[in-house]
């Protein structure tokens, strides 16, 4: 059963769903905070979004699914308050989405690294955020502990 509501409201920003292990994260973590009761939007590029609509049908794990392009001009323009963002990165393309919701929010950012070059884009991050990075490609289970030993949704 949920706990009570609470007035944070967690963004979730998928990009290209090449590396297997970021649908099931933000799944995961979509599972986490509405069971905390956080309200939880996902922001994606079409087939990232298709992917998480195929293995959440009936949206058990989701709340809201959102276009990304949309949602960065919602956080432009104001219209999207969120308290929060975790960026799933494996790309330069990532990071530059993480950067800008920064940006545009002033509201913390957490970089979920994962795939063969976790370490080294690591590295490329120049502005303030959490970075949680894992050299994961199939195996989502070294970044979900780490996202637990986290653990946002209790924050």
């Amino acid at each position: 059963m949920p706990e009570e509501p609470t007035h944070r409201a967690a963004l979730l920003v998928m990009g290209c769903p090449k590396v297997p292990v970021q649908t099931s994260l933000v799944l995961y973590l979509a599972h986490r905070m509405k069971k905390a009761g956080i309200r939880t939007i996902i922001a994606g590029t079409p087939s990232a979004r298709q992917l998480i609509r195929v293995a959440d049908p009936d949206g058990h794990y989701t709340m809201e699914m959102k276009d990304l392009d949309a949602t960065i001009a919602a956080l432009a323009n104001g219209d999207l308050p969120i308290t929060e963002s975790y960026v799933f990165i494996h790309n330069d393309a990532g990071i530059s989405y993480a950067a800008t919701i920064a940006s545009l929010t002033h509201r913390p950012v957490t970089a979920i690294i994962f795939g063969e070059e976790a370490e080294q884009i690591s590295h490329e991050i120049t502005f303030p955020c959490t970075v949680i990075a894992e050299p994961a490609i199939h195996n989502p289970i070294p970044i979900k502990i780490k996202l637990e030993e986290a653990a946002p949704w209790d924050a």
